[in-house]
């Protein structure tokens, strides 16, 4: 079911295949799966996970020039959801111009209640994430990307924007 409605609701219009991993239904993964995906499939795959916790109007940019609106979409109570994806390395951390961007077209130029900055890097740099909470952005890293993934409801997650270094002990 949920490869037909991409189908019918996406991916037939652009004349392609949808990708595997959404035939499968296997919404639930691992980090490895997610950090093998392409980055169009990141934001696909992103996407999804709002539509599982109940976003409704889910629809994804998958463009350059989307001024940092990678997916769009409503929560369930009906606030704008602006999402930008980053699909980096996971040793990497989101820097402050990524960031700054964001913050800049986010509510201006989106019109989003919530916005979310999304990566799979372990952590956003020290300036990317006080301005991150300074304007209201929650900052999903690498940690908390993995609880979403593994089940975790998106409006948990908000709740904690940022916390934990997105590091795990060795």
């Amino acid at each position: 079911m949920l490869c037909w409605r991409w189908v019918a609701d996406e991916w037939h219009k652009a004349w392609m295949s949808p990708p595997a991993f959404l035939c499968s239904g296997a919404l639930v993964m691992s980090m490895a799966q997610v950090d093998a995906l392409t980055w169009q499939e990141f934001e696909t795959y992103i996407a999804e996970l709002c539509r599982r916790d109940g976003c409704r109007e889910v629809v994804v940019s998958g463009k350059s020039g989307d001024l940092g609106a990678d997916v769009v979409g409503y929560l369930a109570d009906g606030r704008k959801l602006v999402i930008q994806c980053k699909k980096y390395a996971a040793h990497r951390s989101v820097p402050s111009q990524d960031m700054q961007k964001f913050v800049g077209t986010a509510r201006l130029e989106h019109g989003a209640d919530v916005a979310l900055f999304v990566t799979t890097c372990s952590a956003f740099t020290r300036d990317a994430l006080g301005l991150a909470l300074r304007q209201d952005i929650v900052a999903l890293h690498r940690d908390l990307l993995g609880s979403w993934v593994k089940g975790a409801h998106l409006e948990s997650l908000i709740l904690l924007n940022g916390s934990g270094t997105g590091r795990r002990p060795r």
